[in-house]
């Protein structure tokens, strides 16, 4: 658009005018972007929930890989009870002065009556049901496949028939339900994402179109490009920022909330899944990520129609 003959001189030297609140007051400021705050509030706080989750269950996958890779369980069935302690002490044995194994705990038949009674009921009566005899190990380097077989066939020469299983196949399947959970919230955090950048575009859109005439006025007086994105901007800027604080505290308080609950149950595998400093940093740089979305979003929309007026 071409630039009046007479006064454009003197008006691009108040160019600079056109910036901050001043630029801001030739768009009148009914919250350019309407409820899109709203919107946004709600989208970043789903989305502060469901990066908290998918946080938490990576932590819980980490920590339970690394107290499981090196931890092997060798398991000695056989009917006879006297001799199934007499194989147990003579695996132990051999095992204790393996320079593979680290430490080893016989586990007694106590105990393992007492994890099994809420099932099989009390197993006082001697030879009632047998219950294997059950050796935990902890090796100083990774329970690999091979690792194990080695320690299978060093156990068989004592004790046939016994069985070494490393204890990180047993959680492969927990292990594959805690990756689809991961990335079911990044696809959520993905979904919620463009939500919230759709909900930007079609308030900036909007009110680009209700505010035409206006834009065709600041064009006339000199008004660049740059200048006009600006003004739009800066409203959603304020109603991103306002949108994501709110977000924030409302997502947080819910992950904190969550997170109480777990403690309560008092298992050390899920005390594994709580979140560190580093994961709560992450969690809060979200609205500013979320703003940094919402200008992007604006000013493309509004470049791109002031290219069709033109």
């Amino acid at each position: 658009m071409k630039k009046p003959p007479q006064i454009g001189r003197s008006l691009f030297r108040d160019l600079p005018r056109l910036s901050g609140r001043r630029s801001a007051s030739l768009v009148p400021q009914r919250r350019i972007a309407g409820p899109v705050s709203w919107v946004i509030a709600i989208m970043i706080a789903l989305i502060v929930i469901a990066a908290a989750g998918g946080l938490g269950l990576n932590n819980l996958a980490d920590r339970a890989r690394a107290d499981l890779s090196g931890a092997v369980t060798v398991q000695i069935a056989e009917a006879n009870a006297e001799l199934r302690e007499k194989q147990s002490r003579a695996v132990a044995a051999e095992l204790v002065q393996d320079p593979a194994v680290a430490s080893l705990r016989a586990v007694p038949q106590e105990e393992l009556g007492a994890l099994l009674e809420p099932w099989l009921g009390s197993l006082d009566a001697e030879g009632a049901v047998p219950v294997p005899a059950l050796i935990d190990v902890e090796l100083r380097r990774e329970a690999d496949e091979a690792e194990v077989a080695r320690l299978q066939a060093l156990v068989e020469k004592t004790a046939p028939g016994a069985r070494v299983d490393a204890q990180s196949s047993w959680l492969k399947p927990v292990y594959s339900a805690l990756s689809a959970l991961q990335y079911l919230a990044l696809v959520l955090i993905a979904l919620l994402s463009v939500t919230g950048a759709a909900a930007v575009w079609l308030a900036a859109r909007s009110a680009f179109t209700n505010h035409h005439e206006t834009v065709e006025i600041v064009h006339l007086l000199g008004g660049t490009d740059e200048q006009i994105a600006r003004i739009f901007q800066r409203s959603v800027a304020i109603d991103a920022a306002l949108g994501g604080l709110i977000g924030l505290v409302l997502g947080g308080l819910a992950v904190l909330l969550i997170g109480q609950q777990f403690e309560g149950l008092d298992s050390g595998m899920i005390a594994g899944g709580t979140l560190s400093r580093i994961d709560w940093l992450v969690i809060a740089a979200i609205p500013l990520a979320g703003m940094l979305v919402a200008l992007l979003t604006a000013r493309i929309t509004v470049m791109r129609a002031l290219r069709r007026m033109l």
